[in-house]
């Protein structure tokens, strides 16, 4: 059977066993149509790029699928009617990948808070090397170029 991978939006006033919720209500459309889901990884409420239906943010859920096209089109059907999701993208691949996806590796990252900040985060920001930027910058008015000496105040 082919694989698939699957990514579901659902609204931001759900809650997590909400949202959750619909991973196993996906889940079990596509076995009940002959398929199966691998993995699923629930990412969170995360922010969005835009807004889609006056949403900001919203749930986002992953599943990785071994199904026939019938099951996901099923499910991407049922996804569509259904009023707490407000996009699904599905990708067919060649294979899986193992281990956990590239959003949850990079929430572990963040969670580790241990991480190697590289060669910037040893410095203070007020240490900062601007470098040369053309000699003394103090004498500003000195060289007007073509407009002129500057006119004096009264």
């Amino acid at each position: 059977m082919p694989l698939y991978e699957h990514v579901l939006i659902a609204r931001q006033d759900l809650s997590n066993t909400q949202a959750e919720g619909l991973i196993e209500h996906f889940s079990t459309v596509l076995a009940d149509n002959g398929g199966k889901v691998v993995e699923h990884e629930y990412w969170g409420v995360r922010t969005l790029a835009y807004k889609i239906n006056k949403n900001r943010k919203g749930h986002y859920a992953f599943l990785r699928s071994d199904a026939p096209s019938a099951a996901v089109q099923e499910m991407e059907r049922l996804a569509r009617l259904h009023d707490d999701v407000m996009r699904v993208l599905t990708i067919k691949v060649d294979e899986h990948q193992e281990g956990p996806s590239i959003q949850m590796q990079k929430r572990d990252e963040r969670d580790r808070g241990d991480r190697d900040r590289g060669p910037r985060g040893d410095r203070d920001r007020g240490d900062r090397d601007r470098g040369d930027r053309g000699g003394d910058r103090g004498d500003r008015g000195a060289d007007r170029g073509d407009r002129g000496p500057r006119p004096e105040r009264t």
